[in-house]
């Protein structure tokens, strides 16, 4: 990785997956307000998704990341397998034990919206996401939801939440890999057209390999938010 490069007037942060931990994301966009960058050079943050569920302040963190656009920050938002899997429900509220059992619960609490007592009939389901929708609408959080990108590539890298599809190339990937894949994508020893930066995939530590970067360190659960600092030819964890 040591050749590969980031365009000489822009300094990149990509952050791993939040999962309702606005806390650890408010420190760690106070690191990137405070770090040192010369005259002249832009910085640009690149979330990998899976803004929501799992962690306690879903809404807060879709809040914070809103305030930073109206702030003028240059920002990319990847969308990431929960959001899909919240989208889903939206249209389909009978796949909403699937998606409550995966975090949703979580998503639910952090905008009001109560888990209704009992078995959870297509009735019930279809009440939760009705509420939820009027919330989100009102907030202005559907439309941030149906906005976010599949993919961004920047300079010789390539950011996804997830990671590609080894079998296609960068401009021929499908929704779903790019939100959902691990495997052949994880082992896969060959090179990519770029340097693939993603998350989804907890590891204890980042994960540097020749063709990927992995920075999804789990935390909802562990408390560790990762930032991957991508200047020049070099690149160094916040």
């Amino acid at each position: 990785m040591g050749e590969t490069s980031i365009p000489d007037n822009i300094v990149v942060y990509a952050i791993g997956d939040i999962h309702g931990r606005a806390d650890l994301l408010e420190k760690c966009l106070v690191a990137i307000h405070r770090d040192p960058v010369d005259s002249g050079i832009a910085k640009r943050i690149v979330y990998l998704g899976d803004y929501i569920d799992r962690g306690p302040e879903s809404r807060k963190v879709i809040d914070i990341i809103r305030e930073m656009d109206n702030a003028g920050a240059i920002q990319t938002k990847i969308i990431g397998n929960h959001e899909e899997f919240l989208l889903r429900f939206l249209d389909n509220p009978e796949e909403g034990t699937s998606w409550l059992s995966y975090g949703g619960a979580e998503t639910l609490l952090s905008y009001g919206v109560g888990m209704p007592a009992g078995v959870l009939s297509a009735g019930k389901l279809a009440k939760v996401a009705e509420d939820l929708r009027s919330r989100m609408e009102e907030s202005g959080h559907l439309v941030f939801l149906q906005q976010l990108e599949d993919a961004v590539t920047i300079g010789d890298y390539c950011f996804v939440h997830a990671g590609i599809n080894p079998d296609c190339s960068l401009e021929k990937q499908l929704p779903k890999d790019l939100r959902w894949i691990r495997e052949p994508f994880l082992t896969h020893a060959g090179g990519f057209e770029k340097i693939i930066v993603h998350g989804h995939t907890i590891t204890d530590e980042p994960e540097f390999r020749p063709n990927r970067i992995g920075i999804d360190t789990g935390a909802y659960y562990s408390g560790r938010l990762t930032c991957l600092r991508l200047q020049g030819k070099k690149y160094s964890i916040m």
